[in-house]
C-alpha cells in the first residue's frame, strides 16, 4: 500500500526516459520517481527507499530527498510565501507545504517560523500542516515504563521548566531541576520518562541515572515487603530506619513508594503501613 507522506521501500517496475515507475511489492498502483532521484545503475526489480508526496499538480510522486518532517510529526518550519489559500512552508522538498488559513492559530507571515503538525487531509487527500497543535496531542493513552527513552521536542518555557511534545503524541514537561545543560525552543532531545500523570501528561528527565537508581530502590522495597510480611514498613519510618533497611535517604524512599503506589504495586493503609498490592 502506498503511504502518502511516509518513507517506504518500493520496487522499480519499469524504466522510462524521464525516470521510473515504482510499485509496492505485490501491488499494481504505480508512482513516478523522476530520473534525477534514481540511483546510478538502477534496474527493474531494484528496491528503493523513497518518500511519497503530492507534486505541484497534486499527482503522487516519489523522491529520495528527505523532508524536514513527515506525516504524523511536529516540526518548526519557515514560511516561504502567503497567498489567498494559506501559508506555504519550506519542508525541504520542491513543493512547499500548505497551512490553510483555518489551520492557523494566528495569521502566518512570510519569513516566520511556526510549530506545525503534518497530516493527510481526508477531504483533499493532500499532505497539509496545522498550527492548531493541541488537537493532535493526547489522543492516545501513554504506555511508558519509568526510565524509558523518548524523543522530546521543546516548544515552550514556563516558570517551572519546559513544555515538550513526546514522541509526536503526548504533552510532557521537563522541570528546571531536571535540566543540567542549556536547552532551546525547537530543540529535539533524548529524554527519559519519570512519571506518567493521571491527566496523560508525562514528566521527563534528561538523565536516566536518577530514574534507574529510583527503579532499583523501588524493586528493593518490593522485595523487602515480600520477604518480610511480619515486619511493618511505614511511610512514617525514621530517616535512620530507612537508611538501615534500604541504604537510602528518606526523600528517595518517599519518592520510590510514591511511584510504587501510583503503579498500584503497593497499598498504603490509613496508619501509613505499606503492603504489596
Amino acid at each position: 500500500m502506498i503511504e502518502l507522506g511516509k518513507y517506504q521501500d518500493m520496487e522499480i517496475r519499469r524504466l522510462v526516459d524521464f525516470g521510473a515507475y515504482l510499485v509496492c511489492p505485490g501491488e499494481s498502483d504505480e508512482v513516478l520517481i523522476p530520473g534525477r532521484y534514481l540511483p546510478e545503475g538502477a534496474r527493474v526489480g531494484d528496491s528503493i527507499n523513497v518518500f511519497v508526496y503530492n507534486d505541484s499538480e497534486d499527482r503522487l510522486v516519489a523522491t529520495t530527498e528527505r523532508p524536514y518532517a513527515t506525516v504524523g510529526q511536529f516540526a518548526y518550519l519557515e514560511v516561504n510565501a502567503v497567498n489567498d489559500v494559506g501559508a506555504f512552508l519550506d519542508w525541504g522538498l520542491p513543493k512547499d507545504l500548505l497551512v490553510p488559513f483555518n489551520e492557523q492559530k494566528i495569521r502566518m507571515k512570510r519569513g516566520g517560523i511556526y510549530l506545525v503538525y503534518i497530516y493527510v487531509d481526508d477531504t483533499s487527500e493532500r499532505i497539509v500542516a496545522s498550527a492548531k497543535i493541541d488537537k493532535f496531542l493526547g489522543n492516545v493513552l501513554p504506555q511508558y515504563r519509568r526510565g524509558q527513552k523518548v524523543s522530546a521536542l521543546v516548544i515552550a518555557q514556563t516558570d517551572i521548566g519546559y513544555k515538550v511534545i513526546v514522541d509526536n503524541l503526548h504533552k510532557g514537561i521537563i522541570y528546571s531541576n531536571e535540566i543540567y545543560r542549556p536547552i532551546e525552543i525547537e530543540e529535539n532531545l533524548a529524554a527519559y520518562v519519570k512519571r506518567v500523570r493521571d491527566d496523560g501528561k508525562i514528566d521527563l528527565t534528561l538523565s536516566d541515572k536518577a530514574v534507574r537508581r529510583q527503579s532499583l530502590l523501588a524493586d528493593k522495597i518490593l522485595k523487602y515487603l515480600s520477604d518480610n510480611d511480619a515486619t511493618a514498613v511505614s511511610d512514617k519510618l525514621s530517616p535512620e530506619m530507612v537508611e538501615m533497611l534500604f541504604a537510602c535517604s528518606k526523600k528517595d524512599f518517599k519518592k520510590a513508594i510514591g511511584h510504587l503506589y501510583r503503579d498500584r504495586k503497593i497499598s498504603i493503609g490509613d496508619d501509613g503501613v505499606i503492603k504489596p498490592a
